[in-house]
């Protein structure tokens, strides 16, 4: 419960533009133009990819995802307008053939960054065992450096007690097909997702931080952040998606992450008020939001770029060295950019991190 909200208006516009999509992708053809990192939503019909992609950039809202339709050829989203993260997002099909010649996979699958295969928690999910080993078999062939992803969703409609053993049984198989295929080396990574709660933007959060080189810089950075500054945690959020870039070194409490991601949107909610117009936009980055919970903890939120906010829980007790948290904000501030212009010096010296497509995921010259 809420006892106070103290809010600052810094850099941030009332309006933040949409996403651009994009669905050009007809024939199956990739454009030579396409060179951003791409993720791809694989997955059989009715598994629920395009409802994950309407949530969480497009801020659609779960109950109007019923009356979505059923994606009938490949649909192409590009998250890299007014956020700092960088890539496309690829809803594939769930009746498409592999084997078809009129995709080129081999070319889709060489660009790709991260592979997520969505299953449905509340359905018979033998036959999308059987298409994911085939997906992955393919996909690693053509890349290996892909990082495969299964979100087992849907689970919302699941008790706690089959969502573990529904988690468990589907690692297994999934992960026992893989070494009878003689692919030993890969792990798949399964995450208990659905769209009516905040597990769908923490899987989603993963995927992209495995696709962040910068990540244990970042890491570091937020746990002597959170050492020195009396937090108990820290996240840092890309504002439009609520995807968390990083976050310090202890474990993700729950809880505490679906706070920050609901003071996200009431800072954004707020910004939508009382926030400046495109002709008033300053280059200042001092957005604040402060908000005392009624059990003695508090969420603050402090600007760290245009698209980068720092959201930390602590005590009360703690906040009373508010000066110092400040202080060592903009430390952390500074050293981010710094990160991030190093990164940005070595891709326009021609030096671009490897992740699948052979860039980064980071759209570096929103960290300025």
């Amino acid at each position: 419960m809420v006892d106070k909200l103290d809010f600052v208006v810094g850099s941030y516009n009332k309006t933040y533009n949409s996403y651009v999509e994009d669905d050009d992708m007809e024939n199956g053809v990739v454009p030579t133009s396409d060179i951003k990192p791409r993720i791809l939503l694989m997955g059989l019909q009715r598994s629920g990819k395009s409802s994950i992609q309407k949530v969480v950039f497009h801020k659609m809202q779960p109950n109007e995802t019923l009356f979505l339709e059923s994606t009938c050829k490949i649909f192409k989203d590009d998250i890299s307008n007014n956020s700092f993260i960088n890539f496309q997002i690829w809803d594939i099909p769930g009746q498409i053939d592999f084997f078809d010649s009129q995709f080129d996979f081999d070319a889709i699958f060489a660009g790709t960054g991260a592979l997520i295969f969505v299953i449905d928690a509340q359905d018979d999910y033998m036959e999308a065992l059987g298409c994911l080993h085939q997906v992955v078999s393919k996909a690693y062939n053509v890349n290996s450096r892909i990082k495969f992803e299964t979100f087992i969703h849907k689970v919302d409609g699941l008790s706690d007690d089959n969502k573990i053993e529904t988690q468990r049984d589907i690692s297994k198989r999934a992960n026992d097909d893989l070494r009878e295929a003689g692919l030993s080396e890969l792990n798949l990574s399964c995450h208990l997702t659905s769209i009516y709660d905040h597990s769908i933007f923490e899987a989603f959060s993963k995927v992209v931080q495995k696709l962040i080189p910068q990540l244990s810089t970042l890491e570091n950075l937020l746990s002597i952040f959170v050492q020195n500054s009396g937090v108990e945690k820290t996240f840092l959020f890309d504002v439009v998606s609520k995807i968390y870039v990083a976050t310090d070194g202890s474990p993700v409490d729950m809880q505490s992450y679906e706070l920050c991601c609901e003071m996200i949107d009431v800072m954004i909610d707020l910004t939508d008020i009382y926030g400046k117009t495109e002709n008033e936009y300053t280059s200042e980055q001092d957005s604040t939001c402060i908000i005392r919970l009624s059990n003695s903890n508090i969420l603050y939120l402090r600007e760290i770029t245009r698209f980068l906010v720092l959201v930390s829980v602590l005590r009360t007790e703690a906040f009373h060295k508010r000066d110092v948290i400040d202080y060592n904000i903009l430390c952390l501030q500074e050293s981010i950019k710094t990160v991030f212009s190093v990164t940005a010096k070595q891709q326009n010296n021609g030096v671009n991190e490897i992740n699948g497509a052979g860039d980064s995921v980071l759209n570096t010259s929103a960290a300025q």
